[in-house]
């Protein structure tokens, strides 16, 4: 790609080739089964080309419209098998390898930033091919002059026109859903998420996050954190982090290696808000390796919640109330947070069913994530014939917990694509402000 399309208008017809794309392959689709093709054979020359098309429009746009495919990426665990598998490896590629901008347009950022001679006096080598290319910038590889191996992020030219387009795009759907939604308050979730998603634009505050975490972090036995080594608001070079992608573990991992890999991920991001006073806000696979060492290495600080006492005492609280069965409590403690509105009348043991399907990993002492507990969630928390599904447009979304709700989601999501068997009782005990495992029923 030469350029991110900028105007609102471009990126809308970009967007809208999508399902005009699907539409037009499926009458060829429906063609090729009248003239006698299998139907399964179409089929999956359908998922295969629309995936396809998924992958080049969300990837050029890059932007919102790409972090939305991102997270797509983090949840295909939930789809149906039938569905995510033609996706799965194409949505993969969106976390680490959309796109790439050519290098004369990465020559240009980088001497707008760094200077004209921004090659010989900052590096001995430079890798015009990038390594990975994602939502808003892309990274190369490169030797620095003191020797030591260096990611070099740049920003896309257009980024901030792009997201913020994006971002206006999302208000208009997001204030249309409000009015089906009759517990949700949409204005302030996306003041808060227009707030954080600008917050990443700028590669000067990601670096004082990354050193943030890397001082909380450095010598851990457990985890690896790249120190920064220089940056501009467009440019950020950090040192290099040797190791496996998350996502070669989800595609071929054995079982001892995944078993590993989720038990880290799950304590990072619980250890992560009290070692550090952030939340790292980004938790899609290709943000993680697993470095020679055995320890867990985090990239990308662009999007944090900042948490400077931590994960609120009133998670662990609330969790522990509802593994307790203490439907009223619950009830009184999501009220006082903000998650049920005074207006709005539940019934306590609908909420505690509602929220059973959630928290109930947290009941085992060890306990398999896995796409098929995922999808079984899904299904039911979207089945309107279910009571479940009335108590779920009941609930608010304060957004003082929207980045937390996001990271968890996708964390989920991730632990799921894994397919790791994990400790969560132990982990939450150990990390989790305000969760109390003494007040609660034996593990099974």
């Amino acid at each position: 790609m030469s350029e991110l399309p900028r105007r609102t208008a471009q990126r809308t017809a970009k967007l809208a080739s999508l399902p005009l794309g699907m539409a037009g392959r499926g009458a060829i689709g429906l063609g090729k089964r009248v003239g006698g093709r299998p139907a399964e054979a179409v089929a999956a020359e359908f998922q295969a080309r629309t995936a396809e098309q998924l992958f080049t429009v969300l990837g050029e746009l890059k932007g919102g419209a790409m972090k939305v495919g991102q997270a797509l990426s983090v949840m295909e665990a939930a789809m149906p098998e039938e569905w995510a598998a033609p996706y799965r490896a194409t949505l993969t590629k969106l976390q680490e390898a959309a796109p790439p901008l050519p290098p004369d347009r990465v020559h240009a950022v980088l001497a707008a930033e760094l200077g004209s001679r921004w090659r010989t006096a900052n590096f001995r080598e430079f890798d015009d091919i990038p390594s990975a290319a994602a939502s808003i910038g892309q990274v190369h590889k490169a030797v620095a002059l003191d020797g030591r191996e260096v990611a070099v992020k740049i920003q896309y030219p257009g980024a901030r026109e792009a997201l913020l387009s994006d971002l206006a795009q999302l208000s208009r759907v997001a204030r249309l859903a409000a009015g089906w939604i009759p517990g949700l308050d949409i204005k302030p979730i996306m003041a808060e998420l227009r707030s954080r998603m600008s917050e990443e634009l700028d590669y000067h505050l990601e670096a004082e996050h990354q050193r943030a975490f890397a001082a909380a972090f450095r010598d851990d036995p457990d985890f690896a954190i790249p120190d920064v080594v220089l940056d501009t608001p467009a440019v950020l070079v950090g040192e290099w982090l040797h190791g496996v992608p998350l996502s070669r573990i989800i595609a071929e991992g054995d079982q001892q290696t995944r078993d590993a890999a989720a038990q880290l991920y799950l304590e990072f991001l619980l250890v992560g808000p009290g070692r550090a006073g952030q939340l790292h806000a980004d938790p899609h696979p290709g943000n993680f390796r697993i470095t020679p060492d055995g320890r867990l290495g985090i990239l990308d600080f662009g999007a944090v919640n900042r948490l400077p006492g931590g994960l609120p005492t009133s998670i662990g609280r609330l969790l522990t109330l509802g593994l307790a069965g203490d439907a009223e409590g619950l009830v009184d403690g999501l009220r006082a947070e903000g998650f049920i509105k005074p207006t709005i009348a539940v019934d306590p043991q609908s909420v505690l069913s509602y929220l059973g399907m959630f928290i109930e990993p947290l009941t085992y002492d060890r306990f398999t994530f896995d796409r098929a507990w995922l999808r079984s969630v899904t299904l039911r928390m979207n089945d309107v014939r279910r009571p479940e599904w009335a108590v779920g447009m009941k609930l608010n979304l304060p957004p003082e917990y929207l980045l937390i709700h996001r990271v968890w989601l996708g964390g989920i999501g991730v632990l799921c694509q894994i397919g790791g068997t994990v400790s969560p009782r132990a982990a939450l005990a150990a990390y989790l402000p305000g969760f109390d495992l003494a007040a609660l029923p034996p593990g099974r």
